[in-house]
């Protein structure tokens, strides 16, 4: 049986960044503790933190589970994923800014031209086009995981839209306002000076046409979205226009807001809708969420759009395991964060692995995410993994394999009291004028016991990620 590393305890003893937890844990008994969980689903109903999962009946405001068991990290552990996030978000604009100009690193061999101009996610539309700063993926979601003390792992880059990071601020709230004490007894870095960091990185990539205090909006698809919360909790905090595609218009070069006191110039669009719906007259004809003549006043310069449209083919999964490569080719250094071992489907050899090796793996589309289209192959039936054989054979491009790791657990609030989850975490870099992080991150915990999926749509919750302070 696979031994998982439990984060808390170390052979029984209580491993030190969790020392002042056991006694919290053990003071509490199980009425106080049912008593302050359904406190905090007040709260967060009250604020309104839900998630919606598109395509099901039911309650489109669900809450996502949340744990009240934090999960913690040490300085020092915090120091190399720092750096090493800090690594892989410089090198992955690199290579935007690269394969949407000179396309050295596809000349020079290291990755092949299929693989980035082919792909569904790269915009002819921007080709030759150098966004402010040269930066592309302005906040880049990097979900890692952990298989060891010393053992992390980039599972995904995310550098369109990464979502969660309201989870991340309202986790904790909520834990400082049901366990001041807790607060008091531990030192912990804050995580709620995201906003103003957020707002800082959108100014510094203002357009150049820009000439005084840049105004910002956040662009939303409106509140059917599944993270509609989100958008607007991130506009109050940051004090930025939260608006839809019909509030906004072009004009003589330039994006302009429908306000009360007439149109207002806007001058950075944090996006929160996909490349194919922003603008009718370059991409998707029918999109009612975009802005006509959007992406003209983008490549005039006219106008910044975060994260910029093209920027997804850096996250794409096939293209994630050159990441690595990228960070030789364009930084010349080693990578801090190792990749998850990754098979291409797409490669006669690869395949030929992972259709005899399927029980074992766990297999992903090239496109998916949310945890939908994959095979965990330890925890499916035979009719599953066959089924899915049937999948790979038909399109392996479509496809990547990796092996089932053994992921890190974290002590977890269950009925029978606490129990170990399997966790990951998605921590926010933030790439402007500097590279910047808060000390956390969204940690997503399976809450079926045994279940390495930790995605909300599926089923997992959230908890509140401490990192201690020195």
């Amino acid at each position: 049986m696979t031994q998982h590393f439990n984060e808390m305890y170390d052979g029984g003893r209580v491993r030190e960044p969790y020392a002042r937890l056991e006694g919290w844990t053990n003071a509490m008994p199980a009425e106080l503790r049912q008593m302050k969980q359904a406190e905090a689903e007040q709260l967060f109903r009250r604020i309104g933190i839900t998630f919606a999962v598109y395509g099901e009946g039911g309650d489109p405001d669900r809450l996502i589970p949340f744990d009240m068991f934090p999960r913690v990290f040490t300085q020092k552990e915090w120091r190399k994923l720092e750096a090493g996030i800090k690594q892989r978000a410089r090198a992955l604009n690199a290579f935007l800014k690269d394969v949407y100009t000179k396309a050295e690193i596809v000349q020079a061999g290291k990755i092949p031209a299929k693989l980035v101009y082919q792909n569904e996610a790269f915009e002819r539309a921007v080709m030759g086009f150098v966004p402010a700063m040269g930066i592309y993926s302005h906040i880049v979601g990097i979900d890692l995981v952990r298989t060891g003390p010393e053992d992390f792992f980039v599972l995904e880059d995310n550098c369109r839209t990464p979502s969660g990071v309201s989870y991340m601020l309202e986790n904790r709230e909520i834990m400082m306002r049901m366990f001041p004490k807790l607060f008091h007894e531990n030192r912990i870095e804050p995580v709620d000076g995201y906003a103003e960091a957020l707002r800082r990185t959108l100014a510094s990539v203002a357009p150049a046409k820009c000439d005084k205090d840049p105004t910002i909006a956040i662009l939303t698809p409106g509140h059917f979205n599944s993270a509609y919360y989100e958008h607007s909790f991130l506009a109050d905090l940051m004090g930025v226009e939260l608006v839809e595609g019909p509030d906004l218009f072009c004009e003589g070069g330039f994006v302009w807001m429908r306000t009360t006191e007439g149109p207002k110039k806007v001058d950075v669009i944090y996006r929160r809708i996909d490349d194919a719906f922003l603008d009718p007259l370059c991409f998707r004809p029918d999109s009612m969420l975009g802005v006509p003549g959007l992406m003209d006043c983008y490549r005039s310069g006219g106008v910044s759009i975060c994260s910029a449209p093209g920027a997804g083919v850096a996250d794409d999964k096939a293209v994630y395991t050159f990441v690595p490569e990228m960070i030789r080719f364009y930084l010349g250094e080693e990578p801090i964060l190792q990749n998850v071992p990754t098979w291409q489907c797409a490669k006669p050899d690869d395949l030929k692995y992972v259709l005899a090796n399927l029980p074992e793996l766990v297999v992903k589309e090239v496109h998916g995410s949310g945890g939908y289209g994959m095979l965990v192959g330890p925890k499916s039936t035979k009719e599953q993994i066959e089924a899915f054989r049937r999948k790979i054979e038909d399109d392996p491009d479509n496809y990547i394999a990796q092996p089932t790791l053994a992921l890190s657990t974290t002590p977890t609030f269950v009925n029978e009291g606490v129990a170990p989850r399997h966790v990951d975490l998605r921590p926010y870099c933030l790439v402007g004028e500097k590279i910047e992080l808060v000390p956390g991150g969204l940690t997503r915990v399976a809450l079926t016991e045994g279940s390495l999926v930790v995605n909300s749509s599926q089923g997992g919750g959230v908890k509140d990620t401490w990192v201690l302070a020195e």
